[in-house]
């Protein structure tokens, strides 16, 4: 039988700003560890720190712009674009235009703060 997933659970976010996610699937609402999905939505000038995550991630943007930080470079990606970031390699995201980003987050395995890796 199919699970109905009523509603998102509200995370508490990392970085200088607020930032809203919505967990709708993954180790939180559904206690589901093979995947997380995540409505995001950053404010202008939101960044969080640095991270080596040991999982995969794949960002829809749907609104704004999300800066994408790697380790030899740095590129946008706007409404419309999608980003895949790899398991292993560092990253940060951060929002720095007006309008920050709203954006749609998958992880595989699902996200975890033991598994994300941050910069101390």
């Amino acid at each position: 039988m199919p699970t109905l997933i009523a509603q998102p659970t509200r995370i508490q976010s990392a970085g200088n700003k607020p930032k809203l996610i919505d967990e709708y699937i993954g180790r939180v609402n559904s206690e589901t560890s093979a995947a997380s999905v995540a409505h995001m939505r950053s404010p202008s000038g939101w960044i969080e720190p640095g991270q080596t995550p040991a999982f995969d991630e794949f960002t829809v943007v749907l609104n704004g712009t999300l800066r994408v930080e790697y380790k030899s470079g740095s590129f946008d990606v706007g409404a419309g674009q999608a980003v895949i970031a790899h398991a292993g390699e560092w990253i940060r995201y951060s929002t720095p235009h007006e309008d920050g980003a709203e954006y749609i987050a998958v992880c595989l395995p699902a996200f975890s703060m033991e598994t994300v890796h941050r910069d101390i």
